[in-house]
């Protein structure tokens, strides 16, 4: 997984709650920052940023939950789009 990813969604997420102390680890919706608006931006951050497409089967909360779990998810769908190419 690249750390550069997990720091660049970390970053984007501070940025918008830069009172929240949030490790790559830490559940974003649990501690209560993450609304269904503020879900969808991190999708399009996550699609913009990072040149991928999220599908609606991937469009689930688990691969949101956490920078690390979000950071997997680009890694995964930029292997598929090498794989398809």
């Amino acid at each position: 997984m690249s750390q550069h990813v997990q720091d660049q969604i970390l970053a984007f997420i501070r940025s918008r709650f830069p009172q929240a102390e949030i490790s790559d680890t830490e559940d974003i919706f649990q501690i209560g920052f993450v609304n269904s608006l503020f879900a969808m931006e991190l999708v399009m951050f996550v699609e913009k940023t990072f040149g991928v497409t999220v599908p609606n089967d991937e469009l689930r909360m688990d691969n949101f939950r956490t920078a690390k779990s979000m950071a997997e998810l680009v890694d995964r769908l930029s292997a598929a789009s090498v794989v398809e190419v």
